[in-house]
């Protein structure tokens, strides 16, 4: 399947979540992200080195910026379980918008085309990096790497397509 791209619709989807009570639950992409504009960006793996030191600290500190451009909602999402993305949210305790998802089975992952097979490296299928924009539904700008670089899909990138 071709990656998602500039004027695509984003493909529906449910990712997973734990609740205040450490509860897993369930939400819909299109019910986070209909009628308004957000930012969904993907990592390969919650606490691997790029993800944690920059690619999520980048978000996580220009997160009030986003709002202020009129951002709705950022999210995070990995092919990680919810327990996992859990822990690594609690590591970053300076995030109030930041949502941390988890695409356990990499379904929404697949359905956006964004995949990336790890096997050979003993990481299996895991998320290419990536950085969109979608305003109701539609990409606006779609920010994806090759491989394992951290080159446009960061915070400061989305920033300057605002």
């Amino acid at each position: 399947m071709a990656p998602i791209a500039v004027g695509d619709a984003i493909p529906d989807g449910i990712l997973a979540y734990l609740d205040d009570e450490n509860k897993p639950q369930t939400v819909s992409i299109h019910s986070l992200a209909a009628g308004k504009k957000v930012i969904i960006f993907g990592v390969p793996g919650a606490f691997t080195p790029t993800c944690s030191l920059k690619h999520v600290p980048g978000f996580i500190e220009r997160a009030e910026e986003l709002k202020g451009k009129g951002v709705d909602e950022v999210i995070c999402i990995s092919v990680n379980d919810p327990f996992v993305m859990n822990s690594w949210a609690k590591t970053f305790p300076e995030n109030k918008h930041v949502k941390f998802l988890a695409d356990g089975a990499a379904k929404y992952t697949n359905a956006l085309g964004l995949e990336l097979d790890l096997t050979e490296k003993g990481l299996g299928v895991r998320s290419r990096r990536f950085a969109l924009l979608v305003e109701d539904l539609k990409v606006k700008v779609a920010n994806v790497e090759s491989g394992g670089e951290f080159t446009v899909s960061s915070a400061e990138e989305i920033i300057k397509a605002l």
